[in-house]
């Protein structure tokens, strides 16, 4: 990726294309969260892809931040 997308639609488009780099059978610490998106993009923002892919659901996360799953996503997700 090398921009992040202005629309909604293809913002979540392109979450669940990141989100399919996550074992959801797995946690991860924060900085294995963080390789994972950079290599995954070119405009050096993973902090905000990280939030992004918490906020609409597509990883959850420890009250503190130090662990993070992939969520299993239904159809009506």
């Amino acid at each position: 990726m090398i921009q992040w997308p202005a629309r909604r639609k293809i913002q979540l488009l392109a979450l669940a294309h990141l989100a399919e780099r996550f074992d959801p059978a797995r946690e991860y610490s924060e900085r294995e969260v963080n390789e994972i998106l950079q290599a995954a993009h070119t405009f050096d923002d993973w902090a905000l892809l990280r939030r992004a892919l918490f906020d609409f659901g597509f990883l959850d996360r420890e009250s503190d931040g130090s662990r993070y799953r992939r969520r299993e996503r239904t159809r009506s997700d």
